[in-house]
């Protein structure tokens, strides 16, 4: 088994990516809305991660998911999320930030910040999220120019085309697949059916049959796709479930309500400890003991032990 484990890391994290997304056995991928999020999602023992371009907007501008996050800002926060774990990470590529040219170089500049994947979707510019009520969608034909282009700006082969399809919400399931279909034909890898009007869970099942590459879903607690058990998930044929919100919601929750505890008992008390991680294990978590290694042996002695060997 350490020997499985070890040339699974050795992998490039695009070939990591695509080896996971196996259709009936669901790769579940929570969304990061910064470093230290991606980290717990590693830490927790997920195989993979995805940048949030819904918990970017909330937690950096305290702002909806309504296209105002930048290319910049998003690569920038990709390149920050893939740094600081082993996982693959996919990042968010929105509508491609423009037409199919301006999607050509995202492409290229969330490659290189290490992304081993990418979410492109149909909507229209602005887009919103693929779980609040105001969305349109561009014309099919327009998002195949969009996936072409991005299929051409990759480097590795492997770095994963996610081409989303928010249609399903408008038009229903069999739109959904009509355009799922035309995106596998334009070369994605996978296609993200985002929040489809559906008659039974069945008609997942069948739109993985009929476009005929890899199906992703997004679930939002309250949001409009189903919520089902794993199990189920599996027997729907789908290859990844995509948790985009799920860490921001329970960060908001838990800070919410400690600091509510702080605020009412004017400061702490002996059994607050239970609502906060221990000062010292974040120290540990962040790696501050691999940063006093690095000290002791690149500075010079007599600094090292000015800084540490003097009572403070």
């Amino acid at each position: 088994m350490e020997i499985m484990q070890k040339q699974s890391k050795e992998l490039k994290k695009t070939t990591r990516l695509k080896n996971l997304l196996i259709p009936g056995k669901p790769l579940m991928c929570p969304g990061a809305y910064d470093a230290l999020s991606a980290m717990v999602i590693e830490k927790v023992g997920f195989s993979a991660a995805q940048v949030t371009g819904f918990g970017l907007a909330g937690s950096l501008l305290g702002l909806p998911d309504v296209g105002i996050f930048s290319l910049t800002q998003m690569v920038d926060a990709t390149r920050n999320i893939c740094r600081s774990v082993s996982i693959p990470v996919m990042t968010d590529g929105d509508t491609g930030f423009g037409n199919a040219v301006n999607t050509y170089y995202a492409v290229k500049l969330f490659e290189e910040a290490g992304a081993a994947g990418i979410n492109l979707e149909d909507q229209v510019f602005p887009k919103r999220c693929g779980h609040m009520e105001g969305k349109m969608v561009i014309p099919m034909e327009e998002m195949t120019g969009k996936i072409e282009a991005a299929v051409a700006a990759r480097n590795d082969s492997d770095f994963i085309i996610n081409a989303r399809t928010d249609a399903g919400t408008l038009y229903g399931i069999d739109e959904a697949i009509r355009r799922g279909k035309a995106y596998a034909k334009a070369g994605a890898d996978m296609i993200f059916l985002e929040a489809p009007k559906i008659d039974n869970l069945d008609d997942i099942k069948r739109a993985g049959e009929e476009i005929g590459i890899p199906i992703s879903i997004g679930i939002v607690l309250g949001g409009k796709a189903p919520v089902l058990s794993y199990e189920e998930y599996c027997r729907l044929g789908l290859a990844r479930l995509s948790f985009p919100v799920a860490p921001l919601m329970a960060a908001m929750h838990g800070l919410e309500e400690a600091l509510k505890l702080l605020a009412a008992k004017k400061g702490f008390t002996g059994e607050d400890a239970r609502h906060y991680m221990a000062f010292q294990d974040y120290l540990k978590f962040v790696g501050l003991p691999q940063i006093r290694e690095m000290e002791k042996k690149y500075l010079p002695g007599d600094e090292v032990i000015a800084r540490y060997e003097r009572k403070q």
